[in-house]
């Protein structure tokens, strides 16, 4: 027997060896990828990293590998870029060559390469021209769409005041209020808040957000071959995605039953009289596949990171009373209590302007974007990224710069506010990426934060904690994709 267990232990040794320098061939080579620990076989870097707080492990290895390295997620490579200057570099000095989408295991069975934000190529090109032609035509960035949020506003102040100043988690109804002018724009009018599919689509997103800050949704994205064989919350997402998926169907059915081509309705009736213009094209990217996704990106983008900056803000505003009451005096200082807030105000109100811009930069909401890859063999700085690779931007890194925003971890409006209380832009202000895959409903997001908030605190609402402020915990529940707020109640009461 001591024979046989000799050889067995030599055979175990030869073959993990065979492994090891197989993975150290794929992370350099001739690629000559940036340097980075040493990954083991089949696991890559799992063991070094901390899944549950992967920005805290990111910035531990920056701090040793430098701005750019090299992670191994189980043999898949990944470059990871940190700090402002290298991520400039990338997305805005060499933008094409950095405009792929990476590898989200996840992501990558849900969407199968389809729809605006996983999709590649000259398909990828063409869905996020159409979507950003359709939203602009349907009133992203323009008075018509800025009316929708007012009213969707004012229908929340509604839902604030019937609480009557009793103690309520803000999720639901912060969420209901954004995903409505979203819906508008992509079904062609808002639901009822008692809708029941409308409810129902909601809990699915809300589930699934959960489920994906989940240790084995991260094993998922290390080992997806593996782990798709056992079940888990990865089994969950991918069943109430194809319910969501039906829906969106069941809704595109409605619209081909009732579309007028003379007179779209929506970006669904959009993209159907699209398809049928390119019917004769059998290459066209204008298919149902892509339609299917294109919407449930747009839902899901437009829904979930805004309302859950929202949930960030009130918060904070929670924890800093005297940042609220700031808030307070420049709303009635500069709109008063008689009329809705509109965009213009928003030059005339620069503490207003600082105090939305620390909430998204303080929060850090998706701390790693949405992975990218290199189109091509790219040179960047001394090292050669060999084409697919992919490539993920440390977005902490540049929110919670130290040398731009001085004590980077506390909540302070004055990192955008010069000497004289003007209002002061950055650089490093990131929190919707940058480049040629910048979120392509940065300019929504932007007029819904400002103006929902306004509008919360201009209707004789003071936010009240049922704790003391400085007990309140700001901190966020770790998660690979969007670090939400650990949930709260609160209670709003008349001025």
């Amino acid at each position: 027997m001591e024979p046989l267990g000799a050889t067995t232990v030599f055979l175990v040794i030869c073959v993990s060896c065979l492994l090891f320098f197989s993975v150290r061939r794929k992370t350099s080579g001739s690629g000559k990828l940036p340097p980075g620990p040493v990954a083991f076989p089949l696991i890559g870097n799992a063991l070094q990293l901390n899944l549950r707080n992967m920005p805290d492990s990111v910035h531990k290895i920056s701090a040793k590998y430098g701005p750019v390295f090299t992670l191994s997620f189980g043999s898949e490579r990944i470059v990871i870029l940190c700090g402002h200057k290298a991520v400039k570099e990338a997305l805005i000095d060499q933008g094409e060559d950095f405009s792929g989408r990476g590898t989200f295991p996840l992501a990558d069975v849900l969407a199968k390469g389809t729809g605006i934000i996983f999709s590649n190529g000259e398909q990828w090109k063409q869905l996020r021209r159409f979507a950003l032609t359709t939203l602009r035509n349907f009133g992203m960035g323009k008075k018509s769409i800025e009316m929708r949020i007012q009213e969707e506003a004012r229908f929340l102040v509604e839902r604030l005041r019937n609480t009557h100043g009793q103690p309520f988690d803000p999720t639901i109804c912060l969420t209901h209020t954004v995903s409505n002018v979203i819906c508008s724009i992509v079904f062609g009018d808002r639901f009822d808040y008692e809708d029941q599919k409308f409810l129902t689509l909601i809990n699915l997103v809300e589930e699934n957000n959960d489920l994906v800050g989940s240790a084995l949704v991260q094993v998922y994205n290390f080992f997806p071959t593996f782990m798709s064989y056992l079940p888990g919350p990865h089994k969950k997402i991918l069943k109430n995605s194809q319910e969501f998926n039906s829906f969106v169907r069941e809704r595109i059915k409605m619209h081909k039953e009732s579309l007028d081509p003379s007179c779209p309705r929506d970006f669904i009736d959009a993209f159907l009289i699209k398809m049928e213009e390119e019917r004769q094209n059998g290459q066209s990217v204008f298919n149902t596949d892509n339609l299917v996704r294109s919407t449930i990106d747009l839902f899901l983008a437009g829904t979930g990171t805004t309302s859950t900056t929202l949930r960030h803000g009130l918060l904070l505003l929670l924890k800093y009373p005297d940042v609220e009451e700031k808030v307070h005096e420049e709303i009635d200082r500069v709109i008063g209590r008689n009329r809705s807030p509109c965009m213009v105000d928003r030059s005339q109100m620069p503490y207003t302007d600082a105090v939305i811009h620390e909430i998204q930069r303080f929060v850090n909401l998706v701390p790693f974007s949405v992975p990218h890859a290199v189109t091509k063999d790219v040179r960047f700085r001394e090292y050669v990224i060999p084409k697919g690779t992919t490539v993920i931007l440390s977005l902490q890194s540049i929110l919670h710069d130290g040398k731009e925003f001085p004590n980077p971890e506390q909540f302070n409006p004055g990192h955008f506010l010069d000497e004289n209380g003007a209002f002061k832009k950055s650089d490093f202000f990131m929190p919707f990426s940058a480049g040629k895959r910048i979120c392509a409903g940065e300019g929504l997001a932007r007029m819904e934060l400002f103006l929902v908030l306004t509008v919360i605190l201009q209707n004789n609402f003071t936010l009240k904690p049922l704790i003391d402020p400085k007990d309140i915990d700001v901190t966020s529940i770790p998660n690979f994709v969007i670090l939400a707020p650990k949930p709260y109640r609160l209670c709003v009461l008349p001025r």
